[in-house]
């Protein structure tokens, strides 16, 4: 092994999956040849000003768009107008993005085209509810379902049927060509789950929808409830022929994040193992199959010898039902640390690739053998606030958390437990 300092290669090995997905990188390879006509970028998501200045930097000709951004994530862009909107739960600013683009989608011709710059988050930034739906119907649903362990697929799926602009609608709205240009941040790659799909066909129903927020016992506001009982203006599904112009094309993915990780890993003498890019269920829970794995290869050396890394991505999810602080990820890795009990030689980071886990001002955590043993000389209880969901205040109290800002990218969550 040619490194000496666990944490140093777990974060390395973190920066290179960042690294993979930056958009100055990944977008300029797939830009396609301008139009006979106008070229407008519209886009969503926390990458969208990112990759819109990719597109600026690299295109040849006249251009002009609109983008919506999280706050905090815009880049300044010369041509393409960036605006700044709330995520995880929608605002009036999203929604009023989302208009405007809708509407430029509609002014474009045969032959115009408009360049979709998609990425994760996109669903709650492009926010235009449906006809007889609230801003604030739309944000009591986006909470709840927050708050409800329902994975991406599922919230999306919901999402999808209380818009006017995802689910295929911003596509179908247009009669130019269209081109996608897709960051991925979901387990499979799913495009009709990528931000809720707003230029590819949507193969859920109004009944699926209604069924998400009956598993999981939300009660929705009644013109939420109202719009999805009666099921008019179903979104566009495969075979759309309003959709027959549009092309899509994945420029970035969890998979190449891992596999760039695991590059850094080799360089170092260590060997990678990749679970999977797609790995979802509750965070604790994807904590015991890890430590599981982990406690193996300290005993028996299986499915690796030490030294080795196991590096998943996916989204888990967390069912809140304590009042602490943090995201997935720290969930992830406070989980681990109670199920690992300070096993000699296993270190971890679980972070999310877009620097924020959850709504926190951290990407994630790292955590080491002496995690334990450290928090109980600071008088902190990790089972006590693992049942509170408060991995954040966990971490932070050990000065454990991973801070980074916003990568202006996503491809979803990063977990590395190395074991030496």
């Amino acid at each position: 092994m040619t490194t000496t300092d666990p944490r140093a290669l777990l974060t390395d090995m973190f920066r290179a999956a960042v690294a993979s997905a930056q958009p100055a990188l990944c977008v300029p390879p797939h830009l396609p040849e301008p139009p006979k006509g106008r070229t407008v970028v519209v886009g969503a998501g926390k990458a969208a000003a990112s990759m819109a200045k990719a597109v600026e930097d690299h295109w040849k000709g006249p251009l002009s768009g609109l983008v919506v951004t999280r706050y905090g994530h815009n880049v300044p862009c010369e041509r393409i107008e960036v605006v700044e909107a709330s995520h995880p739960v929608p605002d009036e600013a999203g929604q009023q993005a989302a208009k405007r683009i809708l509407d430029i989608a509609a002014s474009l011709g045969p032959d115009d085209l408009m360049l979709c710059l998609i990425s994760g988050d996109g669903s709650a930034l492009l926010a235009l509810p449906a006809p007889g739906i609230s801003m604030a119907d739309k944000q009591a649903v986006s909470k709840a379902l927050l708050r409800s362990g329902a994975n991406i697929t599922e919230m999306n799926c919901v999402r999808k049927h209380l818009s006017a602009i995802k689910g295929g609608r911003l596509a179908a709205a247009t009669k130019a060509r269209v081109v996608s240009l897709v960051i991925s941040d979901v387990p499979g790659d799913d495009l009709s789950v990528i931000a809720s799909g707003p230029t590819v066909p949507d193969p859920t129903s109004y009944a699926d929808a209604l069924a998400v927020l009956e598993k999981y016992g939300i009660t929705p506001p009644q013109p939420v409830m109202d719009h999805l009982l009666a099921g008019r203006d179903e979104s566009p599904k495969p075979g759309d022929p309003r959709l027959e112009r549009v092309s899509t094309i994945l420029v970035a993915t969890p998979q190449m994040a891992l596999e760039r990780a695991a590059e850094v890993a080799r360089k170092a003498g260590v060997t990678p193992v990749i679970l999977g890019n797609a790995l979802e269920g509750e965070s604790r829970e994807v904590a015991l199959v890890h430590a599981g794995i982990a406690r193996q290869i300290v005993e028996h050396d299986q499915p690796a010898a030490k030294p080795c890394v196991l590096l998943s991505g996916g989204e888990t999810t967390v069912t809140v039902r304590g009042k602490g602080r943090g995201g997935r990820n720290a969930e992830f890795l406070l989980a681990l640390t109670v199920a690992l009990d300070g096993m000699k030689g296993v270190h971890a980071l679980a972070a999310d690739t877009d620097g924020i886990d959850g709504t926190e001002d951290n990407a994630g955590a790292l955590l080491s053998p002496d995690t334990l043993s450290r928090a109980a000389e600071a008088g902190v209880n990790a089972k006590e606030r693992l049942a509170d969901n408060d991995g954040y205040s966990f971490f932070s109290a050990l000065g454990d958390l991973l801070v980074t800002g916003p990568t202006l990218t996503n491809v979803n969550d990063f977990r590395a437990v190395l074991v030496l």
